[in-house]
């Protein structure tokens, strides 16, 4: 056979094969396109339920009036926290860990006046305002009610009482929500007054419970107990005050509480005159005072 033949002869059996050829490439490409697309679409709603997760985590983590953690993170932080600190010490390292319990007193007046809706906005926009005077390695919670728990790493005695006293200053002079309501007539409350900006005290105030560890215990129950009754002491004190835990909920019997400390209001408190404490004071005052434009 010439050669010209057989070319020919070899190009009419090659051709049905390079035909099918071409179809399965055309098959790949397409079927590699269709995978692409899959994987595309699955990337975007394996992204959408990574989303949702962690927003029903915020969720089921946050208080839904507040908007700070809600009890059950508080005992899972705390938990971790207690677990940290008992790594540290025994590794010869000192890791305190202090924990205040904080009630809002004056919340009636603002039922009684505005309703338990606007109450509970003033009560979240309150807590958010805690959350500003701590540090963002601290936990605030709440705890039930008005009232609060917050939790400070790697703070001992005193510097949970600077940001007690601290604490005390922001609720004393936070300024209400505006209700743009008329200017109130003479003989007006001192809650509505505080609300028009006639007058810094808001009709609201902060008792505070310090427990550090390992000085009030080295478990959540005790630290919780020991800052409760440290609570109760400042509620019978008057109110509007920190206290530390009572000696006889620390761990040793040698060991003492922090000092009581007052505002200005607390009956039967010895102020705390620490330097570092007195400029926690002043700061407070220059802040509320820069923030109300006094």
């Amino acid at each position: 056979m010439s050669t010209p033949l057989l070319v020919d002869a070899l190009a009419a059996l090659a051709a049905p094969a390079l035909a099918g050829a071409g179809l399965l490439g055309l098959r790949l490409r397409r079927a590699a396109a269709a995978a692409a697309g899959r994987e595309s679409a699955l990337r975007r709603e394996i992204g959408e339920l990574q989303r949702e997760r962690d927003e029903l985590q915020r969720t089921a983590s946050c208080d839904p009036l507040t908007g700070v953690w809600n009890y059950r993170h508080l005992q899972i932080t705390l938990d971790k926290e207690i677990e940290r600190a008992r790594r540290a010490e025994s590794a010869d390292e000192k890791r305190p860990l202090a924990l205040l319990m904080l009630e809002i007193a004056g919340f009636d007046a603002v039922v009684a006046e505005h309703g338990r809706s606007r109450a509970g906005a003033v009560l979240r926009d309150l807590a958010q305002r805690l959350a500003v005077e701590i540090r963002r390695s601290d936990t605030l919670g709440r705890y039930g009610g008005e009232e609060f728990v917050v939790l400070l790493p790697d703070t001992g005695a005193e510097g949970a009482a600077q940001v007690a006293e601290r604490l005390c200053w922001a609720v004393r002079r936070h300024r209400l929500l505006d209700w743009s309501a008329p200017a109130p007539a003479p003989g007006h409350t001192r809650l509505r007054a505080a609300e028009h900006g006639a007058g810094r005290d808001n009709g609201l105030t902060a008792t505070i419970g310090i427990a550090v560890m390992p000085r009030d215990g080295g478990h959540a129950a005790l630290l919780l107990r020991a800052a409760d009754r440290a609570l109760g002491e400042a509620r019978q004190a008057g109110g509007d005050c920190w206290r530390g835990a009572p000696a006889d909920a620390a761990a040793g019997p040698s060991e003492q509480p922090a000092a009581p400390g007052s505002v200005s209001g607390c009956v039967g408190g010895a102020t705390l005159t620490s330097a570092g404490h007195a400029r926690t004071a002043a700061a407070a005052a220059a802040t509320v005072a820069a923030r109300d434009g006094v």
